[in-house]
């Protein structure tokens, strides 16, 4: 029993992880479900058995990808050696990262701004990303990094807008360059960071830089 458990978990991933690579190469509505299982190496029973139609897979990999950035979000915030700053340069450079190497990531961005699946970008991932920035912006106020007067709440909307638009941006100008991305994410994150830090922080960033980077190695991407 827990054999055959376990086999009909590692389908069912399989079929997420082929169509996500689908919907993310074709966008929904031109996905085909044979090419989702001839990728998966699944038959079309054992896709039916787990999903009831493309518009329930798509939202499998919605899922799916919105798990990952709960994970992310989790992860960096309970870092405890590194000031808040440095805590959201990690999240943030991880997040790109994800977006070049991450299949479900990448098929949970192109879902999100098609039309079948807009109504969806309020529960998506950016949802997640916001809710962690604004913790992570009172505890910046609250080590001295942000000023006292900063608004956590700007300052969220602010960086979440300006990444989504790099993100938009980054695809036909460089063709998705990881590197490009992590460094127009890095971009965008300092100048908001410096228009609201303390003086000391700024001084000290200037000298030191990001304390912290996130690798591809702790992605753990082969699932």
């Amino acid at each position: 029993m827990a054999r055959q458990q376990e086999r009909a978990r590692r389908t069912r991933a399989a079929i997420i992880k082929s169509a996500a690579v689908e919907f993310g190469k074709s966008g929904y509505a031109a996905a085909s479900l044979n090419r989702i299982l001839e990728g998966s190496r699944a038959t079309k029973g054992a896709m039916y058995f787990h999903f009831d139609s493309k518009e329930d897979l798509a939202r499998a990999v919605l899922e799916t990808a919105v798990e990952r950035y709960r994970i992310c979000a989790e992860r960096w915030l309970a870092r405890a050696d590194l000031g808040p700053l440095d805590v959201l340069h990690g999240m943030v450079d991880e997040i790109a990262l994800r977006l070049e190497h991450d299949t479900i990531v990448q098929a949970e961005y192109r879902l999100v701004i098609e039309p079948d699946f807009h109504r969806d970008t309020g529960n998506g991932g950016g949802r997640i990303v916001g809710r962690a920035t604004r913790v992570l912006a009172v505890r910046a106020i609250d080590h001295g990094q942000l000023r006292a007067d900063a608004d956590p709440d700007r300052f969220t909307r602010t960086l979440s807008a300006a990444l989504a638009g790099q993100r938009y941006l980054v695809d036909p100008i460089s063709n998705g360059s990881a590197a490009d991305l992590r460094a127009r994410f890095a971009e965008v994150l300092e100048v908001i960071v410096e228009a609201m830090a303390t003086p000391l922080w700024i001084q000290n960033f200037r000298v030191e830089g990001w304390r912290e980077q996130a690798r591809l190695d702790d992605l753990g991407l082969g699932a």
